[in-house]
């Protein structure tokens, strides 16, 4: 069943992995954690292209080992902005051979060494949602809690948000956010522009103070301070610091079913036993809710 539809009965679990950097080891780790997550029985995975549109092949692999071997709904990444036509084109007829039905369109972030050549055919998500409208795909669509980092305001990032609910975007997955404030008002603020379609939030547990930097810069997410001076305390015992950040993401979660949250996205780091103790601290609310 296509995620759009699936949305319109009922709440959604979801998890994102990543392609791994190793070639056949990886794939069959990777493998193994999807094998692993289906005990949680997600309404979907979720599985992204791969920086600069590297592993995209894989990401193909990946996505038909969760929909065909695994049994559940895949949302494969697709990212316009290192690709040509030629390109997606094959993409496409891949997804489409391997009965892939969910694509999140996004441009991607733009590489350090960046230059014309990226973004030269598909300059925005919307240009690849629109390209791809007509090829019966359901399309997700990326939007940012804080505002997109290239955007002077929410308002403006709003507005590009719409666009992409006009080029097709059935549904909204969030960047990362620590603060679920941020996530309350994206959703307003939407509703008030008149975007209709669910804006599912992506939740990611922040295990260690290390990640603090790449997750600024990665999505531009603010993390609160008590959360930050936490971190800090509890830096050198790992066991600890995860114990924390999972019951962080655990309160996050908990708080955004009780105000009307239409699903929630998880970036498990491609690790299940992430998955593995926030489902099992939440089984009871998502037996009864979702």
């Amino acid at each position: 069943m296509r995620i759009d539809e699936i949305l319109k009965k009922k709440r959604t679990l979801s998890f994102e992995v990543f392609p791994p950097k190793k070639g056949q080891e990886g794939l069959d780790k990777i493998f193994n954690t999807i094998d692993k997550l289906k005990e949680f029985e997600p309404d979907y995975i979720s599985v992204t292209y791969g920086a600069g549109g590297a592993n995209r092949n894989s990401n193909v692999e990946i996505a038909s080992y969760i929909k065909n071997k695994v049994g559940i709904e895949a949302l494969a990444h697709l990212t316009g902005g290192p690709s040509t036509t030629l390109d997606v084109d094959s993409i496409v007829k891949r997804l489409r051979e391997e009965n892939i039905e969910n694509i999140l369109a996004l441009r991607g972030d733009k590489p350090k060494d960046y230059d014309l050549e990226y973004c030269k055919t598909f300059k925005h998500a919307t240009d690849l949602m629109h390209y791809l409208k007509d090829e019966d795909f359901t399309l997700a669509g990326a939007c940012y809690p804080e505002g997109h980092s290239e955007c002077d305001t929410l308002y403006e990032d709003l507005i590009h948000m719409k666009e992409k609910e006009f080029a097709g975007a059935k549904f909204f997955i969030t960047q990362v956010f620590y603060d679920n404030a941020y996530y309350y008002r994206l959703v307003s603020e939407a509703r008030k522009m008149g975007i209709k379609s669910p804006i599912i939030p992506g939740i990611m547990p922040l295990v260690s103070p290390k990640n603090i930097p790449s997750i600024k810069n990665m999505c531009g997410a603010s993390i609160p301070l008590d959360f930050r001076n936490m971190l800090e305390v509890y830096k050198d015992d790992p066991e600890l610091l995860e114990e924390f950040g999972i019951n962080y993401a655990v309160y996050q979660i908990e708080d955004l079913i009780a105000k009307g949250a239409p699903g929630i996205h998880l970036y498990i780091m491609n690790r299940a036993s992430i998955a593995k103790k926030i489902y099992e601290r939440l089984e009871h609310v998502f037996s009864k809710l979702f």
